[in-house]
């Protein structure tokens, strides 16, 4: 099956102990992959959520609890590992999702240390041994507002669309050492804040069909008005990890059911 094959690898996920993190950690482990889930969860949370990971899927699971808004937290939390991943996945992400006249210094810095200056350190962290080792795998988990913009999101967009020039810049520095570097963008994934706002909305509706509240709620949106499926993108992650990979690098894939092409 493409995306198996990842046995005797090691990939560090950050932003994994839930949504799309969580899938792509989850998926890799079931290829093979020992996997370092990252977050910012209680300590005992974490070592149960990686125990069961590991015991599911028959590989190395660890829970790492690291602030990456500080190049000294990104540090740590690599050499955490012990050994640098095969495999790179940055996906912790801060949003503000406020207007720019009402963001604060803070909030700002906030979102260019986690979504965008946390990835470089881990990059150029990891790469030393992904060089060594003559293979590595990085993906940047972008986003459809890093192919275009919206009002009310100006880190996002902001740090989102420099992370695809990120994976761009280190495609080029690592094309003949058998590392690739590559963005996703996706579209609508069903997280927890937005089936919070799609259930408000039935309730203040007094509706009861919750596949056309999602209909609704997509529509001017992705044109297939269905979220994206956390599984599809962690198998999209196993697939540039695989065989099939090796000649894409500096890619930037959107997967937004037709968004980006309306």
């Amino acid at each position: 099956m493409v995306g198996n094959g990842l046995t005797g690898r090691s990939a560090l996920v950050t932003g994994s102990t839930g949504g799309i993190g969580f899938a792509i950690a989850e998926r890799l482990a079931a290829n093979g992959c020992a996997v370092a889930i990252h977050g910012l969860a209680p300590a005992d949370d974490g070592i149960a959520l990686a125990a069961d990971l590991a015991a599911r899927h028959d590989v190395a699971v660890a829970y790492h609890h690291a602030d990456l808004s500080s190049p000294d937290g990104v540090e740590e939390l690599l050499h955490s590992l012990g050994q640098a991943p095969d495999i790179l996945v940055n996906n912790a992400v801060v949003r503000h999702l406020i207007p720019i006249e009402v963001m604060t210094p803070a909030e700002w810095e906030a979102d260019l240390a986690v979504n965008l200056s946390a990835p470089f350190h881990a990059i150029r962290l990891a790469l030393p041994s992904m060089r060594a080792r003559g293979w590595g795998r990085i993906i940047n988990m972008s986003s459809v507002y890093g192919l275009f913009a919206t009002a009310g999101r100006v880190g996002y967009v902001t740090t989102k669309t420099a992370l695809i020039g990120l994976t761009r810049a280190v495609a080029m520095e690592t094309i003949q050492d058998g590392i690739t570097c590559n963005a996703l963008c996706p579209g609508s994934t069903p997280t927890p804040a937005i089936e919070a706002r799609i259930t408000a909305g039935m309730l203040a509706r007094g509706e009861s069909d919750r596949e056309a509240a999602i209909r609704d709620f997509l529509a001017g949106k992705q044109p297939t008005r269905r979220f994206v499926q956390p599984e599809a993108v962690a198998a999209m992650v196993a697939f540039l990890c695989s065989p099939a990979g090796d000649d894409i690098t500096g890619a930037t894939l959107p997967m937004d059911g037709g968004w980006s092409a309306s």
